[in-house]
């Protein structure tokens, strides 16, 4: 058998030396280029650098190294085809039967906090490595590519089993590590695209979508059980629910990480509109709140929160502010919920919380007030994009429009209202009261196609509750009759964005009913 030549050129150099140590000893000629054959060598590897084959110098400071024939053509040359092969063998070219390169930390860089320069991002844009890939990914049926150390065991222990012949590594297993290579690829095309896009053009949404993942992680089914579904967390460093540890209990499910990802929103909302509330709770249903509270203590959070629409709470899934104390594992007892998150718990709170069988808790540490980042949605025929974030309404600029006016109480619970509203499916009316030490919905109306239809539900589920609440409604009111409805229920204050051809008559309505209201300017729809 023909000596088999691999081509080691590496950045993250995690393996490298037990894959090249390994294969060396099984009788493959590596080669190699910079800091990768420096390494080698000082393990005391024999390396042939790859200048040495090419007969040309590595130039530029490392941008050209690798771009030559006598790589590319030692990669790309199909061994089946006798001409391929006499003409590599005109040349003076050896085939390569195994390609291992991982790339330069682009990503790693664009990351940096104080950000990288224009001109060291530049230079993290790799060349050669990703043309070696492509190469050896395309021309998988001849070559073997590896393009993370996690490939390496598995690939040396069957060279090994079978003498160390590249022919050991089936087509199977190819085509895998070739697809492997072109998904490495395209994500860091990908995330070389959409940073050069947000520091080259600086615009609100993108020219173009393009989208890379990580690793598939399969659930068990989609929203119905006949409906297959997975998760794919964002490339680079997990951030959101795909850094959240979770604590017992079942896999994840689809709608699981939908209420998750809806109770989420909302706790960061709160924690960036109600600063000056010490603990903030949510409780999500089918990905509405069905209640939401700040206060003093998180036990009266959570109970207020709960208070809302018990009825429609089971079953729910909670969010917490702060970490989970003991006394509010206490208030929730035996409540039956699917899932929670929180930046932590209290050993206490999660040994009580874990008692009971199939809850699932999830710790989220850097859950931090809600920053406004771009929205994605598909559709048929293609997707919608969108800047998305808490509630961007500009208090300085409300402007309350009524006899009655608002103090700075009514302010602090507007602002409140608002941050749950903006979660909470159009049409959208939600009551909200004070309690003795915090703030808390009394009714929640989401996702109906009339207004008015909206206030009745809110109404209906706040009961006697109703009476002096603040109503919030996520647009403006085309009719008196939402007005005219809050009062029926005992509503003392409304907040509107405004923007009416009617909006006269709302006001009109307000005075005649002693009903303060307060224009935000701001629409809060969520489709």
């Amino acid at each position: 058998m023909e000596q088999p030549r691999a081509l080691i050129s590496v950045w993250h150099k995690e393996g490298v030396e037990e894959l090249s140590s390994a294969l060396s000893s099984m009788g493959w000629q590596i080669l190699s280029t910079g800091g990768t054959a420096r390494k080698l060598r000082s393990a005391g590897i024999p390396v042939i650098d790859v200048s040495e084959a090419t007969g040309h110098p590595e130039v530029f400071d490392g941008r050209v190294k690798t771009l030559h024939p006598a790589v590319h053509g030692g990669i790309l040359a199909r061994r089946d085809r006798l001409d391929d092969m006499k003409t590599l063998n005109e040349l003076g070219y050896g085939p390569i039967d195994l390609v291992c390169v991982n790339l330069y930390p682009f990503v790693e860089t664009a990351a940096r906090d104080p950000p990288a320069t224009n001109a060291e991002l530049i230079e993290m844009i790799d060349i050669g490595g990703p043309t070696m890939v492509r190469s050896a990914a395309k021309n998988h049926k001849d070559v073997i590519v590896l393009t993370s150390p996690s490939q390496y065991e598995e690939v040396v222990i069957k060279l090994s089993e079978a003498g160390g012949g590249p022919a050991a590594i089936g087509m199977e297993e190819r085509a895998k590590l070739a697809l492997e290579a072109f998904q490495s690829t395209a994500a860091y095309d990908t995330a070389v695209s959409n940073e050069l896009e947000s520091r080259f053009r600086g615009a609100k949404t993108p020219s173009m979508i393009n989208m890379a993942t990580g690793g598939e992680n399969p659930l068990r089914y989609g929203e119905n059980p006949h409906q297959p579904a997975s998760f794919y967390p964002e490339a680079g460093e997990p951030t959101g629910l795909a850094s959240a540890v979770q604590h017992g209990g079942k896999p994840l499910s689809y709608n699981n990480y939908l209420d998750l990802d809806g109770a989420l929103r909302l706790a960061r909302n709160i924690i960036h509109s109600c600063s000056d509330h010490q603990h903030g709770c949510v409780v999500i249903k089918h990905t509405n709140p069905c209640g939401a509270a700040v206060d003093l203590t998180q036990s009266e959070a959570w109970k207020n929160a709960l208070a809302s629409d018990p009825e429609s709470a089971f079953g729910c899934v909670i969010a917490f502010t702060k970490e989970v104390e003991p006394s509010t594992a206490d208030a929730i007892g035996d409540h039956f919920f699917e899932c929670m998150i929180a930046p932590g718990y209290h050993p206490e709170a999660l040994a009580a919380l874990s008692s009971k069988k199939n809850r699932r808790m999830l710790t989220l540490q850097h859950m931090g007030p809600r920053q406004t980042a771009l929205s994605l949605r598909q559709v048929s025929g293609g997707w919608l994009a969108q800047a998305q974030g808490p509630p961007a309404v500009d208090w300085d600029n409300a402007k309350c429009v009524t006899k009655r006016q608002m103090d700075e109480k009514d302010f602090s619970l507007a602002r409140f209202g608002c941050a749950v509203l903006s979660e909470v499916k159009s049409n959208a009316i939600i009551l909200v009261s004070e309690t003795p030490t915090g703030l808390a919905t009394v009714g929640v109306g989401p996702g109906q196609t009339s207004r008015v239809e909206a206030v009745r539900i809110a109404s209906r589920r706040a009961g006697v509750r109703a009476r002096g609440s603040m109503m919030v409604s996520d647009a403006f009111f085309p009719f008196r009759d939402g007005i005219d409805s809050a009062n029926d229920i005992g509503v003392s204050s409304v907040v509107q964005p405004g923007g009416s051809m009617r909006d006269q008559d709302s006001i009109d309505a307000a005075n005649e009913h002693g009903i303060s209201m307060l224009f935000t300017g701001t629409r809060l729809f969520l489709h």
